[in-house]
């Protein structure tokens, strides 16, 4: 009976030592900016090794898409590679312009929704949100259908087992949508309201169509072989990893391009306040592109599959119940990805930003500002993410449908092909398109953390909205750690009391 109350006052105990955080938070920051010009002033260059790997990556796959692609380029076989891969054979050849417009319908398909989400982004975007949540996992079901339809099996499984995911997914987090929605619409707010990052965005899609161009053409040129079905793949299989890398990468840079002007904005009380920085965007932009630029390949590798999965194990966790074992399993797991999640999470791209740090550095120290301050709490509350990743498969869904579809009316043995690389590069950008939304985010919940004052100058409602449902989120984590203390010590008592009879 002696053990309640100690409870009770550990979690107001923890709940005082995250006020005293941020209160120290408060105290670094007060200085009106003086750690982020000293560290403009003391940037170096971090993870160059990776930098080094990315730019060695570019430019052998480049020169092997474009000799791959030229090889079947109007003539069969012109530069002789057939002679090579004579073992590996048992299709029949083709030509690369032949398949190259359907990459092309993918990359001007993509380009349309990645334009249409910022245009709509100030008026239209938290129904398009809703949509893209709602809307997946019927969609991802009709997509399995039509696989089933069409005799490919292992497409049918694949996409049926990515619509339950789906599906249990939205269950599981279905209470936490409505905050979700509510920082997801202060973030459209910020953003619409610096139009120079909207411009950014608009540019690096441009260069991302540059590289799509050579991408598709090489693509093309493998769908045209010569080669089995499953060397034809392999090829697909590694090029769509070079692709996921690359766009990632641009996707990243543009985060840390963007989550450097907003956590400047938030910082100075305001775009139009006159202790801005000048220059501030062009700043921001040539950090990202050279000493930053080495960290953002770096976890560009890693970032999006560990976040992935760890919204996966979080829904299944929260709804598992009084399943012991396999709870007992679910949480082997789950400490894995925090683990995981200290040295690579998007919020370093935010650290990397303002203090110019290495990724896992910055992930640490951006990891470590939330569990002492407890925003942890709100942050693993939050949805945004996954949200945000719901609209940019759906948008590379339509794309490899229609691509897709189009492949179907000429060449049916070849549309799986055709249709999951033509939906890679849909993600890819409409994934620039989001990234926008999420770097503001990311550059919120930091600046909370650093400084919950930032957030109440800006909006002081939504300041109170998030302090609110921090508070609850802690009482919540209070609450559960008392349960499982209780249950413990009631399934302890009869063991000791065995022992000392």
């Amino acid at each position: 009976m002696m053990d309640s109350p100690t409870i009770s006052s550990s979690s107001s105990e923890f709940s005082s030592t995250a006020t005293a955080d941020q209160s120290a938070a408060r105290s670094r920051r007060s200085g009106g900016g003086s750690e982020v010009v000293a560290a403009e002033q003391s940037r170096r260059w971090h993870d160059v090794f990776w930098l080094g790997i990315f730019v060695i990556h570019l430019i052998g796959l480049g020169f092997l898409l474009g000799v791959l692609g030229f090889n079947r380029f109007e003539i069969e076989n012109r530069l002789d590679i057939d002679k090579y891969t004579s073992g590996l054979s048992g299709n029949e050849a083709g030509l690369t312009e032949t398949y190259w417009p359907l990459y092309g319908v993918a990359g001007g398909i993509g380009t349309v929704l990645g334009w249409t989400w910022m245009l709509l982004l100030g008026s239209r975007a938290t129904q398009m949100m809703k949509v893209s949540v709602h809307i997946l996992t019927t969609y991802l079901a009709v997509i399995s259908v039509l696989c089933f339809w069409t005799e490919q099996i292992f497409w049918g499984v694949a996409f049926a087992i990515g619509a339950a995911l789906q599906f249990l997914y939205v269950i599981s987090v279905i209470d936490r949508l409505p905050f979700t929605m509510l920082v997801l619409q202060k973030a459209v707010k910020m953003v619409w309201n610096l139009p120079e990052v909207m411009r950014v965005s608009y540019a690096f899609m441009f260069v991302v169509l540059l590289w799509m161009a050579l991408w598709s053409f090489g693509a093309a040129g493998v769908v045209a072989s010569n080669l089995s079905d499953g060397g034809r793949w392999w090829l697909l299989v590694i090029f769509s990893v070079s692709l996921f890398w690359t766009g990632a990468v641009l996707c990243n840079t543009v985060h840390v391009i963007v989550s450097g002007m907003v956590f400047l904005v938030l910082l100075h009380g305001g775009r139009e306040a006159a202790s801005i920085p000048a220059n501030s965007l062009t700043k921001s932009l040539q950090y990202a592109l050279t000493t930053s630029f080495g960290s953002i390949c770096y976890g560009s590798l890693f970032t999006a599959a560990i976040r992935t999965l760890r919204w996966e194990i979080r829904g299944v966790r929260s709804k598992i119940g009084n399943n012991e074992c396999l709870l007992c399993c679910v949480d082997f797991l789950f400490h894995l990805v925090e683990t995981l999640v200290r040295f690579f999470n998007k919020y370093a791209y935010v650290q990397i930003a303002v203090n110019g740090k290495s990724f896992n550095h910055s992930a640490r120290d951006a990891w470590e500002l939330f569990q002492s301050t407890g925003v942890e709490a709100l942050v693993a509350y939050d949805c945004s993410g996954a949200v945000l990743l719901m609209g940019t498969v759906f948008g590379g869904l339509i794309t490899g449908t229609c691509s897709g579809a189009w492949a179907w009316v000429k060449w049916s043995d070849r549309v799986i092909m055709i249709g999951s690389t033509s939906m890679l590069m849909g993600m890819v950008l409409v994934g620039l398109a989001m990234v926008v939304v999420e770097s503001a985010v990311t550059s919120i919940y930091i600046c909370y953390a650093e400084d919950p004052l930032l957030i109440q100058r800006w909006d002081a409602e939504f300041f109170n909205q998030m302090s609110e449902t921090l508070h609850h989120r802690l009482q919540y984590r209070s609450a559960r750690a008392r349960e499982v203390l209780t249950h413990y010590r009631l399934n302890d008592d009869p063991i000791r009391e065995n022992a000392a009879i």
